[in-house]
C-alpha cells in the first residue's frame, strides 16, 4: 500500500490522552519488541498492550524499564537495562506520548533522519521540527455484527524543549471506526464522477 502523508501531522507529541479505565486494569509481563513497535512494524494491540505499564511501574520495573522523573507533561518516560535500535540508532531511552512511543535519540538534529526515512514535514523551523508519515493504514473487520476499523502507523520524528540536543523517533498507532459508504445524492446520473474526498 502506498505510503500517505498525514496533511496536519497531529502526531504523538501534541496528545496526552488518558489511558482507558478498562486498559489500565490489564498488565503485560511479556518483552515486548520494542524495535517493532518503534519502527511501526508493530500493531495497535501490541501497544495498546503495552499502555497499562504507565500505571505500574513495578511491571515496568519487570520488564527492566528504569522510570524516569517527568521533564515533559506529554511525556511518560523510561530508561531500559537493554538498549533497543531504533532506524539504525541505539537508544536505552523511551517515551510514551499520547498514542505514540518514541526512542529518545542522541541526535542533535532530526532532519538528516527524516528525510533518510522518506518522511513529510509538519514543521521546519529554526527551533521546531516535527516529520511524519502513515506507512499502514488497514481495515479491520468489526465483531458481532459490528463495524470495522481502520488501523493506522504514522512514523514520526521530531525534537522538543524538554529535551535539547536529542531527537525523539517513533511511531503513532491509532484505530478508527470505518465510515459508512454516503448513499448516492438524488439526480447523480449513473457513472458520474463523485466529489473529490480531503484526505484523511
Amino acid at each position: 500500500m502506498a505510503r500517505r502523508a498525514l496533511p496536519a501531522l497531529a502526531l504523538a507529541l501534541a496528545l496526552a490522552a488518558a489511558i482507558p479505565a478498562a486498559i489500565a486494569q490489564e498488565t503485560t509481563t511479556e518483552a515486548p519488541d520494542l524495535a517493532a513497535l518503534l519502527e511501526c512494524r508493530g500493531s495497535y494491540q501490541g501497544f495498546i498492550a503495552l499502555l497499562p505499564l504507565q500505571m505500574d511501574p513495578l511491571a515496568a520495573v519487570s520488564l527492566g524499564w528504569r522510570p524516569q522523573p517527568q521533564a515533559n507533561p506529554f511525556m511518560v518516560e523510561y530508561r531500559l537495562n537493554t538498549p533497543v535500535t531504533v532506524f539504525g540508532h541505539q537508544s536505552d531511552h523511551i517515551a510514551f506520548a499520547g498514542d505514540a512511543i518514541l526512542a529518545v535519540l542522541d541526535l542533535p538534529d532530526p532532519r538528516p533522519l527524516a528525510r533518510e526515512l522518506g518522511l513529510e514535514a509538519g514543521i521546519d523551523t529554526p527551533q521546531k521540527a516535527l516529520f511524519g508519515l502513515e506507512v499502514r493504514a488497514e481495515e479491520v473487520p468489526g465483531g458481532d455484527g459490528q463495524g470495522g476499523w481502520i488501523e493506522s502507523a504514522v512514523v514520526s520524528v521530531s525534537n522538543v524543549d524538554s529535551h535539547p540536543g536529542k531527537t525523539l523517533a517513533g511511531c503513532s498507532y491509532s484505530r478508527d471506526p470505518l465510515e459508512p459508504d454516503e448513499p448516492e445524492e438524488p439526480g447523480t446520473a449513473a457513472g458520474a464522477s463523485p466529489g473529490v474526498a480531503l484526505p484523511r
